[in-house]
């Protein structure tokens, strides 16, 4: 005998009937629609306040506090493009507005990619080589956060990290015939009578714990100096071998470094220096170095209203002029970042020893320096509200 089904049985079977077909409707409008682009905006304000014990007049007054920076920060991507740029504004006094990154990119897969633009060049420890708001010594030669213009091709595995990268030159502003590269850009580059050409960079980088803990790397670098006197060019190479450790709370970086620089200077113009600049102005760099810097830091989780975080540190760096009569340079660092939220703030006391940063003559500490001057220091205070 058959059993007639409920009212209501049919009623609910009317309904998924009627409802497949748009289900399927709604998931082939859904396949058909087409990836869009998502771009983010952001950028910081900062400003500084800094107390130097070379300068008496600004002892007297206590320090001064003023206007660091105003950035803009631009992120964006469609399908396997993407952009990322970073315009800075600063005083006239350091170099006034300039971009200091700006990429396009492309994912080639999970674990490669190419970039093309004012990109980071790949040598040392990448993004910094450092935990304090000054840096360390491979930043003021060119070695640290450095940036050019060319083509990045990176790959990241599990296990290893490799980098090849070639630059045509440091950023160009003017596209002269004969003109000096401007010293209005955010990391140094050679400027005055040479110029940076055709650099190549290559990078390897080994991780034996699966987690990241351990980095062991090895960098390479070599590019010619054109001189637009002798129109000559002559050549440069940097090694570096470099190591991170980093758990969830404590970080190490440590590298040596070694670079020698062969500029072809007109007759009368010594081969043992060459000029270098970055915010406005430059200086003078040994041509023949070595560099060992060694940072740790240490970081505590507050979860206070006004404090998620801090992160102590100490950074290091000593710079060894391979040429007789030119005195050694000195860098330290000792500070804590303080993270609330949006708002960092960076507390240093940064001390130097033959620093163009860090008293005495600006010009030629980082050259012929000398022997017989003292330590100086700079107590910094850093607060930024990024966005």
């Amino acid at each position: 005998m058959k059993q007639k089904l409920p009212l209501k049985n049919y009623c609910i079977a009317l309904l998924i009937l009627c409802f497949l077909p748009l289900q399927e409707s709604n998931a082939q409008e859904k396949s058909d629609e087409k990836p869009k682009p998502k771009l983010d905006i952001g950028g910081a304000l900062r400003f500084n306040y800094n107390l130097s014990s070379w300068k008496p007049e600004m002892k007297e007054r206590g320090g001064d506090f003023g206007f660091d920076l105003f950035r803009l920060a631009v992120q964006g991507e469609y399908k396997n493009l993407y952009i990322n740029a970073e315009y800075r504004f600063y005083s006239e006094a350091f170099g006034g507005n300039f971009l200091k990154q700006g990429w396009l990119g492309y994912h080639l897969n999970d674990e490669q990619e190419i970039q093309i633009g004012l990109l980071q060049v790949p040598f040392g420890i990448e993004r910094y080589n450092s935990h304090n708001w000054f840096l360390n010594l491979p930043y003021y030669v060119g070695l640290e956060d450095d940036y050019d213009m060319g083509v990045r091709y990176s790959y990241k595995g599990d296990m290893f990290e490799y980098y090849a990268a070639f630059f045509k030159n440091g950023e160009e502003l003017t596209f002269g015939n004969n003109s000096a590269a401007s010293s209005s850009r955010y990391s140094y580059d050679i400027v005055g009578k040479n110029k940076e050409v055709n650099q190549i960079n290559g990078k390897i980088v080994y991780k034996p714990n699966l987690d990241g803990m351990h980095k062991i790397g090895l960098s390479a670098q070599y590019g010619g100096i054109y001189n637009i006197e002798t129109q000559e060019t002559g050549d440069r190479y940097a090694l570096a071998v470099h190591y991170e450790f980093r758990t969830e709370d404590w970080f190490i970086k440590a590298q040596a470094t070694k670079a020698e620089f062969n500029p072809e200077n007109a007759p009368g113009n010594s081969r043992d220096i060459i000029q270098m600049g970055a915010y406005g102005t430059p200086y003078e760099v040994a041509t023949n170095f070595e560099i060992y810097n060694f940072g740790i830091s240490r970081l505590i989780n507050i979860d206070r209203d006004f404090v998620e975080k801090i992160e102590i540190y100490n950074d290091f760096g000593y710079m060894h002029k391979s040429i007789d009569g030119f005195a050694e340079s000195y860098m330290n660092v000792f500070g804590v970042l303080i993270n609330s939220g949006p708002i960092s703030t960076y507390i240093d006391y940064a001390a130097g020893y033959n620093h163009s940063w860090l008293g005495g003559d600006f010009d030629n500490e980082f050259s012929t320096g000398d022997p017989g001057v003292k330590w100086e220091a700079r107590f910094n205070i850093n607060v930024g509200y990024y966005f």
